[in-house]
């Protein structure tokens, strides 16, 4: 498990929200990348290193798991229900779902040391990475690859529109600054196709992208940028019908949500917890939930999420805590006006 542990990576950061980070600990790093400057990345794997003082790690009795709020909180925690039973059983510890209501608040819980375990939306994880001391080990998915899915723009079946470039001076809604396939992806890709975002556009955030797949449907927005795997899965719970709405343009594939522990755990523990999840096969229920992927499928941060990177960088977006102080601000701003505006 060692060298697994070192395959998967180790990652140790900290967003140091309203407070400035020292340096303490890492003093004579040869490399930081991209991670905080708390941290180090000696072995240039783009994840921070495992902490050298042992009594940084943690073994708490009770494991805090949690999964990506690309919808409802509640509707994962029922659907990760057996698995947490089957953690718990495994690793011998008491295991609780923790709700998390935006994505600012799940790398936040990880960071603070409230969080030790979690499904982390594509694009959040490269924040989670730098900033929050996550370590990205799996991906849903089959015997042979990981699960991924493709940024969808979504209109109103008997809508006009046919192609992005027609979405001109349009109500065409992003989900939060952190998504991968709500906001980075379409800031990177759309130009190309005639669409600039915020030039040709307002930019509205819908919070999540069931609420941006929602708004469609109710009209509140003309069109939607959404993870395919989302607008699915909620045509297959009976959510929505999928015949009420039109594809009008669909991107490369993308990984879908990370897992990912924090750093710090103990490595005999971080050791187990990885033997846990990928010995662990979907049951029925999790499986439909999922479309179809049946097991946790081992992954690499460095190599899985250069894809993203990618494309973050071609959208102008860093990984950094100053975008990422940009972008949770920018989110706060879009909850309190969707607040406001219900009122």
């Amino acid at each position: 498990m060692q060298g697994l542990r070192k395959w998967c990576g180790w990652a140790l950061a900290a967003v140091g929200l309203g407070y400035a980070l020292a340096a303490t600990g890492a003093d004579g790093c040869a490399n930081r990348g991209e991670l905080d400057a708390m941290y180090c990345d000696a072995n240039r794997d783009m994840v921070a290193d495992v902490p050298t003082d042992a009594k940084k790690w943690r073994n708490p009795s009770t494991i805090v798991f949690t999964y990506t709020p690309v919808e409802d909180p509640a509707v994962y925690e029922n659907i990760f229900k057996p698995f947490t039973t089957y953690l718990s059983q495994c690793l011998n510890k008491k295991v609780v779902f923790y709700q998390v209501q935006s994505n600012a608040a799940e790398i936040e819980a990880m960071r603070s040391g409230r969080l030790h375990v979690g499904g982390f939306s594509t694009g959040p994880t490269a924040f989670a990475v730098n900033l929050a001391g996550a370590v990205p080990f799996a991906v849903k998915g089959y015997a042979n690859e990981f699960q991924g899915y493709n940024l969808i723009v979504i209109v109103k079946a008997n809508s006009p529109y046919q192609k992005l470039a027609d979405l001109k001076g349009k109500k065409l809604a992003h989900t939060s600054p952190s998504s991968n396939s709500g906001h980075l992806a379409p800031l990177a890709l759309f130009p190309k196709e005639g669409l600039t975002p915020d030039k040709d556009y307002k930019i509205v955030f819908s919070g999540k992208h069931d609420q941006s797949v929602l708004g469609v449907g109710t009209g509140d927005y003309d069109a939607a940028a959404v993870a395919s795997d989302v607008f699915h899965r909620m045509g297959v719970r009976g959510e929505i019908k999928e015949a009420d709405y039109r594809v009008i343009y669909r991107s490369q594939k993308f990984p879908t949500s990370s897992f990912a522990y924090a750093h710090d755990l103990e490595p005999k523990l971080a050791d187990k917890m990885l033997t846990c999840f990928y010995e662990y096969r979907f049951p029925p229920e999790m499986k439909k939930a999922f479309d179809g992927a049946d097991r946790f499928f081992p992954i690499n941060y460095q190599t899985t999420w250069d894809v993203v990177r990618t494309v973050a960088k071609g959208s102008g977006q860093g990984f950094d805590k100053a975008s990422y102080d940009k972008e949770t601000r920018r989110e706060a701003e879009a909850a309190e006006k969707a607040k406001a505006a219900k009122k």
